[in-house]
């Protein structure tokens, strides 16, 4: 409750550094907020070119080469949305020291603003997708609106984790060198380059044992491909690691947090 409390008290430091964010990407350029649009579409068109028409990927089990780029797109911009709140969340502390040295202000809003301006990020990254998908007229319908409570789950562990490695950061900065590498690693233990169905069966059960991401992307991959529900119980694992991992986050900052500025 003092953690809403606190991030309502500041909303407006929090939109207001959302809105600098955005405004500091693209100071200066031709196009403007443009940017925002062209980047990602320029994404879907090199995707859906590359691997549908001229390699002509395929699926297992599906005929047509539209299909591994839709694959390839659910899984990489979620993946994107993910990593990029886990990453910059580890780093955010360190780059405004200045800021927290200078300012008072409740330091928790610092990946608050992360996770904000993040999201504003994905939701068009996301519209350019469904457009596409409107185009070759593959839209999935209302199980669409799965992919809601999926990435509620999916960045609830990211910014638990993000939290975590940004406070233990601040005292040992390997800790974001660490982070790099491992998001790396991570990525290709993530079926989303690949379908999970080419890997053998022992390796496929420990992926989707251990890498918590790994259901939740595939969760979307269903829904885009198959128009399926997800089967939302074999999600508990998932929504226990991102209470927990907020829980121990949290906790650790909150005792951590008044000794963060001799640190910087």
């Amino acid at each position: 409750m003092q953690l809403i409390n606190a991030i309502w008290s500041y909303r407006a430091f929090i939109a207001g550094s959302v809105k600098r964010e955005f405004q500091s990407q693209y100071n200066g350029s031709l196009l403007g907020a443009l940017w925002l649009v062209l980047n990602p579409l320029a994404m879907v068109l090199i995707y859906t070119l590359v691997f549908s028409q001229v390699m002509k990927a395929r699926l297992p089990g599906m005929d047509d080469t539209l299909s591994y780029s839709i694959y390839l797109i659910a899984g990489i911009t979620t993946w994107t949305f993910f990593s990029e709140v886990v990453l910059r969340s580890t780093t955010t502390f360190i780059e405004q020291a200045n800021l927290l040295k200078k300012a008072v202000f409740p330091r928790i809003s610092l990946p608050i603003i992360i996770l904000i301006s993040s999201s504003i990020n994905f939701v068009i990254i996301f519209s350019i997708f469904m457009g596409f998908l409107v185009v070759i007229d593959r839209v999935p319908g209302l199980v669409l609106l799965a992919f809601i409570p999926l990435l509620l789950l999916q960045q609830l562990i990211a910014i638990g984790l993000g939290l975590l490695l940004g406070t233990l950061n601040v005292f040992f900065r390997d800790i974001g060198q660490f982070t790099t590498i491992m998001l790396q690693f991570w990525f290709w233990l993530t079926p989303i380059v690949y379908p999970a169905s080419v890997i053998p069966d022992w390796a496929r059960d420990i992926l989707f044992t251990w890498n918590p991401i790994a259901p939740i992307v595939q969760g979307y991959q269903t829904i885009v491909l198959q128009q399926q529900w997800p089967d939302w119980t074999s999600y508990y694992p998932q929504l226990i690691l991102g209470i927990g991992l907020f829980i121990l986050s949290y906790t650790l900052f909150r005792k951590l947090s008044a000794d963060m500025v001799d640190e910087l």
